[in-house]
């Protein structure tokens, strides 16, 4: 079964929601099973957890929302770092259900917006980029494929180095 399946007829934005989905997922599956302490533990050469990565993406991808929306945005005052610190108190389960919440919101914004793909929007204003040359709605979603793509990979290399549990395995338990 490959691993991006996007079912035939479907459009593009449809096809760029669900290629988003899958890397998602993917970051899900990883942290997936884990005590909080496994989730929060840096077993790897790097200083990201799997609980670091999903607050990341709990805080990064609704912030697109209004760019996506055409309303641009000034990012400066956002701390880079301080977006992948996950909260205390809050379990994996807390999360991984977060991730899904904000995945649903993005996607419903993304089916909402008037217009096709092509349509530019302006960037928002940020210490470390994109450029804040107006992008399509297209780059956008492309964008946050390949971010949640990355954060995918680093999500695999920390759980394998965790317990061992490579993507295939894991992606092979989900299916049963």
């Amino acid at each position: 079964m490959p691993v991006m399946a996007v079912e035939t007829g479907t459009d593009e934005r449809e096809a760029l929601l669900a290629c988003w989905e899958k890397q998602r997922e993917a970051l899900r599956r990883a942290a997936g099973g884990l005590t909080d302490e496994q989730a929060r533990s840096t077993p790897s050469a790097s200083e990201l957890s799997l609980a670091a990565l999903l607050t990341h993406a709990v805080r990064g991808e609704p912030a697109w929302i209004p760019v996506l929306r055409g309303e641009g945005g000034d990012w400066t005052d956002r701390d880079g770092e301080a977006e992948f610190r996950p909260p205390a108190g809050q379990s994996v389960g807390d999360l991984l259900r977060e991730h899904r919440r904000v995945g649903e919101q993005v996607a419903r914004a993304v089916r909402e917006l008037p217009g096709g793909l092509d349509r530019e929007v302006p960037m928002p204003v940020t210490p470390w980029g994109p450029p804040e040359e107006p992008r399509s709605v297209r780059w956008i979603l492309l964008h946050l494929i390949a971010e949640a793509a990355r954060h995918a990979g680093h999500a695999d290399l920390v759980r394998e180095s965790l317990d061992g549990a490579t993507a295939l395995e894991l992606r092979e338990e989900a299916r049963v």
